[in-house]
């Protein structure tokens, strides 16, 4: 295994970090949503219950055969 290889692979590692960061809180703030699309204020957010977690759950699942998908 040479240093480029080792390089990539570190890299990889960081960017997947990244991604995996970055769709969680996306997920969050769309969950955070209506339906029409507008944000809710935090005393109607707390009143309401929680929306259930297989919804974020299943957006990373997604987001995951997606970047499967973009590899072929």
């Amino acid at each position: 295994m040479n240093a480029n290889q080792l390089i990539n692979m570190v890299a990889r590692m960081f960017v997947r970090k990244a991604m995996n960061y970055g769709v969680k809180s996306s997920v969050d703030v769309l969950n955070r949503r209506d339906s029409a699309g507008r944000a809710r204020p935090q005393q109607e957010r707390e009143g309401t219950p929680t929306p259930p977690k297989f919804n974020s759950r299943q957006a990373q699942q997604m987001a995951r055969m997606a970047r499967k998908m973009g590899r072929f």
